[in-house]
């Protein structure tokens, strides 16, 4: 069921472009634009175990649609018995899906959202300790900043009313109708990490006093984590455009998907102080001392929004792109070209988040505005990957 885009987002788009500034609607490329692949040297296994190199071919199968009807969804978090929690970006709820039947619960509606443009509800994530305190995690969009808050999950209250006030955990990130990034994660060493963006200012990705265009680390009180690259602050890489995912491989080095603005989009390999080069380089750079990508793809092939790390490869949910690619890896490079799957059959994908093994859950992104709907969206699918 290949999609057409309708005229309204393609006057769209060309408003945003015509304002100088882009989104997850990129900009047509260079007409020279093609898929490559340029990372720096992989570093030895931090477990000391020679790594074993994913086959250079991979494969997707849509196992079964998990659940449908879904408004504006952005954010995943598996509860851990099968069941999941999504955010809605405009409508600022958390529902719970039952893993099995597909029956929507909703949670509450988090206090404080102020949905425009690309800002809303975004990202969720579950406390390292939620079976315990129970806490969830969320990354939203306020009138006047972006923030992190957590909150109290009582799953015997009644629908609606299961979600405690909101604790504001981290606030001040920029914020403005397009990129605001929103990703949020517990990494393996328990810190939380949030990937933000430069909100259409380009010049904060360089300022290292600024929290847009970043990953951040922090605790999980918001306190700037403990060897963090820049001392008393939360930044742990800058020079980012809008940071969207974020994965860990089994070796726990750390991924991020990034958008381009007219020519390359972006899957980078993290290193604590590294500089990633927007604006004075999008895609490989060969001076300037900027990391370069892992992969980079033309903005109209991808717009990457959540990735996740499953079978050797980091798989990446695509936008405008409307699909999902494969990049197998060797370390912390490519050992393959990517690989696209589902090209066009389920429109706009905005996250993927690992399910175990070889399995993954990904999310639908039509009912944002700027994708062409069907009548069953937005949808989470479970695939098997290889």
């Amino acid at each position: 069921m290949q999609r057409r885009a309708v005229t309204a987002v393609l006057a769209a788009a060309a408003l945003l472009l015509t304002a100088g500034c882009s989104s997850d609607e990129e900009a047509p490329p260079r007409k020279d634009a093609a898929a490559s692949s340029a990372g720096a040297a992989a570093p030895s296994s931090p477990s000391g175990k020679a790594e074993e190199t994913p086959p250079g071919k991979g494969s997707v199968t849509v196992l079964r649609t998990v659940a449908t009807g879904l408004a504006s969804p952005w954010g995943l978090a598996p509860v851990g018995d099968g069941d999941l929690l999504v955010s809605s970006r405009d409508e600022a709820t958390i529902t719970r899906i039952d893993g099995r039947t597909g029956k929507k619960t909703e949670l509450g509606e988090v206090p404080g959202v102020a949905a425009e443009g690309e800002g809303g509800l975004l990202g969720i994530a579950l406390s390292p300790d939620f079976a315990s305190d129970h806490m969830i995690y969320a990354y939203f969009t306020s009138a006047s900043d972006n923030r992190i808050v957590r909150m109290l999950y009582t799953e015997r209250k009644p629908a609606g009313e299961q979600l405690g006030a909101p604790d504001t955990v981290f606030r001040g990130i920029p914020k403005g109708v397009i990129h605001n990034g929103g990703r949020i994660a517990f990494g393996p060493d328990r810190m939380l990490y949030a990937g933000t963006g430069e909100s259409g200012d380009t010049g904060l990705s360089q300022d290292k006093e600024s929290l847009g265009g970043k990953i951040l680390r922090m605790t999980p009180d918001g306190e700037p984590a403990p060897g963090n690259p820049f001392p008393g602050s939360p930044v742990y890489s800058y020079g980012h455009r809008n940071v969207q995912g974020l994965a860990w491989d089994r070796e726990q080095r750390l991924f991020a998907s990034e958008f381009g603005q007219n020519t390359w989009d972006e899957l980078n390999a993290v290193a604590p102080g590294d500089n990633y080069g927007w604006p004075e380089a999008e895609g490989h750079a060969d001076e300037g001392g900027f990391h370069n990508p892992v992969a980079q793809w033309s903005t109209e092939d991808a717009s990457p929004s959540g990735i996740a790390y499953a079978e050797g490869s980091v798989w990446m949910a695509g936008l405008r792109g409307e699909r999902l690619w494969r990049i197998p890896l060797k370390g912390t490079e490519a050992s393959a070209e990517p690989q696209a799957f589902l090209e066009g059959e389920y429109g706009r994908l905005r996250t993927v988040v690992a399910a175990g093994g070889d399995r993954l859950w990904l999310v639908t992104s039509n009912t944002d505005g700027r994708g062409d709907p069907e009548r069953e969206d937005d949808r989470v699918l479970e695939l098997r990957v290889s």
